[in-house]
């Protein structure tokens, strides 16, 4: 256990150490996270729509933990790809499944950065407030939802080790896929008859339903001084399907990682560099 532990935070540190060298980019890219979140923002604002404009703060706050918390994980082997360190990783005396949680919780710590500097920023922005929201249970709905976003990473990641000149991108075309079906911005019911139904297997669907819920979204009692956040229990057939979204896709994204990484060495895939 003792062995593990150092090996999962080796691979925190390294994502630590990677973030270090590349933070000019990493100052960009929560740049354009904050810009993009207020422009969405301020169309609420622009329509003197409070309620409006809480649904698609929550929306662009959701969108960018769960995004970069798949992004990270999904573009991890491209990193690695990039900076010559592939075959060392794979071929290292260390399981996969410590290998791929190492990356996940750097992952994970982040998402939570990122997402707690455009909230602070949105605050700036809007006259958003958090007097009544459910904190507890955005938190709750939170930890259960990155669970089956951690196994969407890990089926994503797939795509770099398959194919160095084009995996990178086939990992954006999902991301983008989810954040059309998953109502981020706009109702399901807006989306052609043909699309809705793929909502229903997006984690993003429920997460982003619940947190609404927990904000006070289209609650007619929530103010823009005290937003009517909904109880725990009113949130707990989303919950259910996320925690057994999280048990069947972590395992299977971790199964079918496993299973490319094999085909990979087999193919000599992990020596490409494009």
């Amino acid at each position: 256990m003792e062995a593990v532990m150092r090996q999962t935070w080796a691979f925190l540190f390294r994502g630590y150490h990677i973030t270090r060298r590349y933070i000019g980019w990493v100052v960009v890219f929560n740049f354009y996270a904050l810009v993009t979140s207020a422009s969405v923002a301020l169309i609420g604002v622009a329509e003197g729509n409070y309620q409006l404009t809480v649904k698609l703060i929550v929306g662009a706050l959701l969108w960018n933990y769960l995004s970069r918390l798949y992004e990270e994980i999904s573009m991890s082997i491209a990193y690695e790809r990039w900076e010559g360190t592939l075959e060392y990783t794979f071929m290292a005396p260390v399981s996969r499944a410590v290998h791929l949680l190492g990356v996940s919780l750097f992952s994970l710590l982040n998402s939570i950065v990122t997402s707690i500097i455009v909230l602070l920023g949105l605050m700036l922005f809007t006259n958003l407030t958090l007097r009544g929201v459910n904190l507890f249970g955005v938190l709750v709905v939170l930890a259960v939802s990155t669970v089956a976003f951690v196994g969407l990473g890990l089926f994503a990641a797939v795509f770099p080790v398959m194919s160095a000149e084009r995996g990178a991108e086939a990992t954006h075309i999902f991301q983008g896929s989810l954040l059309l079906i998953s109502g981020v911005y706009y109702p399901i019911e807006v989306l052609p008859r043909w699309l809705q139904p793929l909502s229903a297997i997006s984690p993003a669907t429920y997460t982003l339903s619940a947190c609404r819920k927990l904000f006070g979204v289209d609650d007619s009692s929530s103010t823009a001084e005290h937003l009517a956040g909904a109880p725990l229990s009113a949130v707990s057939y989303e919950l259910l399907i996320l925690a057994l979204m999280g048990a069947i896709i972590l395992p299977l994204g971790l199964m079918v990682f496993v299973r490319v990484e094999a085909w990979a060495k087999k193919t000599g895939k992990l020596k490409r560099t494009g």
